[in-house]
């Protein structure tokens, strides 16, 4: 690969972020990714600053997930957003970010029945008491999941005003927006699912009932802080956390719809949707791509656990922006090459991503020891 020919391609152009016309100096996303580096009690510190602000030469960082109150924890050391001091440890990470020339969002994530009492304190909620079929990573090691306490419509009111509250702080710490987390088998995506949402009520049974919640969330979010500030990420047919949604040709389209796409929602003012695990040759993706109106972040098919390909997704990217997305969200590839972008665009190998016992948690061993080129000459994924 010569430095002409990747300086050639889309991913390194200059675009805007949907209504919010925010200035992306290319194509490329810092997917979210849990990193367990906040404080106990959510709040993010200098470590977490300095990790994000490497990174910050992508076009658009999307912090990690962050829960909008305190029985949405899902793991120890997750950061959060519902107190002050919340907002002025986040602060220290956007201020760090934008010195750098960087732009971020942040993930909001409520676990739902992904948590336990050992991490939050509290019993799980979740559409229904359906447990999850796995165990939890928790302080004292991994434990078995506790059976959710079903939501009653005053929990799910006040979880919608929570993510709302949330996002009103997360403007205030210096994010340019926040992303509604309907993905990846946590709450929102839990309301979606068949085998997790057994609801009776308007919450639940049909396609337009499971995508209530979800919508009302949104909504929420959007009239706190303005649509053109908030996206929402998916992740339809993935069956992660004992998900199993039954129906996704179904539910995506009239999600997709709900939330602002061709014929209804909130009139697709919405600053973008991040589609995860894209794959352009998938009928359903081609679909969400027709009926989505606006900035669509593609997110694509790389595997978990096993290697990355060498070029760190640029290929898989490519192909997913001349299948209509708008920007490519990578996650490994970022948190092993802080310098993603530039390696990228030279063609230069990349850091090998070491994961067993630096991914979640710990201190900078794993976060913010990577190389850049200019460091060390870095050895290709592995």
């Amino acid at each position: 690969m010569t430095n002409d020919s990747a300086g050639a391609s889309r991913l390194f152009e200059t675009t805007t972020l949907g209504p919010l016309a925010l200035p992306l100096p290319n194509r490329l996303v810092m997917a979210p990714m849990t990193r367990n580096r906040a404080a106990a009690d959510g709040t993010p510190g200098p470590l977490m600053a300095t990790y994000y602000a490497q990174r910050a030469s992508a076009g658009l960082i999307i912090a990690e997930a962050t829960t909008p109150n305190a029985v949405g924890q899902t793991y120890a050391d997750i950061p959060a957003l519902y107190s002050d001091a919340h907002v002025a440890g986040w602060r220290g990470v956007t201020d760090a970010v934008r010195e750098a020339g960087g732009r971020m969002f942040v993930q909001l994530q409520h676990g739902g029945r992904v948590g336990h009492p050992d991490n939050s304190g509290l019993v799980p909620v979740a559409p229904s008491a359906v447990a999850l079929p796995e165990e939890i990573h928790t302080p004292g090691g991994r434990r078995p999941a506790v059976v959710p306490r079903e939501m009653t419509h005053d929990d799910i009111g006040t979880t919608v005003a929570d993510f709302a509250a949330a996002a009103r702080r997360a403007v205030e710490a210096g994010f340019e927006g926040v992303e509604v987390h309907a993905a990846n088998g946590y709450l929102l995506h839990q309301f979606l699912a068949k085998n997790t949402n057994l609801r009776d009520d308007e919450y639940g049974g049909p396609v337009e009932h499971r995508i209530r919640f979800v919508v009302e969330v949104v909504r929420a979010v959007a009239e706190a802080i303005g649509p053109e500030r908030v996206g929402v990420r998916i992740s339809p047919g993935v069956a992660v956390n004992g998900v199993e949604e039954g129906d996704t040709e179904a539910i995506y389209p009239a999600l997709v719809s709900a939330l602002g796409g061709s014929g209804g929602g909130l009139g697709g003012g919405l600053a973008y949707l991040h589609v995860v695990f894209a794959d352009p040759e998938q009928p359903l993706f081609q679909e969400i791509r027709r009926i989505w109106p606006g900035t669509l972040i593609a997110n694509p098919v790389l595997g978990w656990g096993g290697p990355l390909p060498a070029d760190g997704g640029r290929q898989a990217g490519e192909r997913l922006l001349a299948a209509g997305a708008d920007l490519i969200s990578l996650g490994r590839a970022f948190l092993a090459n802080p310098d993603l972008v530039e390696r990228l665009r030279a063609g230069a190998p990349l850091n090998a991503v070491r994961m067993e016992g630096l991914m979640y948690g710990g201190g900078a061993t794993g976060y913010t020891d990577y190389p850049t080129t200019r460091e060390g000459a870095g050895a290709l994924v592995g």
